[in-house]
């Protein structure tokens, strides 16, 4: 590929991002509208022609791995392993 072909190719990705962002933007202010009118009915749900939304708590349990290897830290180091990943940036 050119340089030339790689700066146009770039410069489209970051459109693209910047087209998602926008997108994301707009769907977390929608997203929004629909809790308001939840709070405002006192309701978990809605549901319209064709959709439904519900929002709702969830309780989860999640394992506190600071707050062990604070307390435990002879076995975080014995149970932990190291990874490795790979990272794609592109930015101005």
């Amino acid at each position: 590929m050119s340089t030339n072909e790689l700066n146009t190719t770039a410069k489209e990705l970051l459109s693209v991002r910047s087209v998602i962002a926008e997108l994301e933007a707009e769907a977390e202010a929608l997203t929004d509208k629909l809790k308001a009118a939840m709070v405002e009915r006192g309701t978990e749900t809605l549901q319209g022609d064709g959709w439904k939304a519900a929002w709702k708590n969830v309780v989860s349990s999640r394992f506190d791995s600071k707050r062990f290897k604070a307390d435990h830290a002879d076995l975080y180091s014995q149970y932990s392993k190291q990874t490795t990943t790979t990272r794609f940036c592109v930015g101005v």
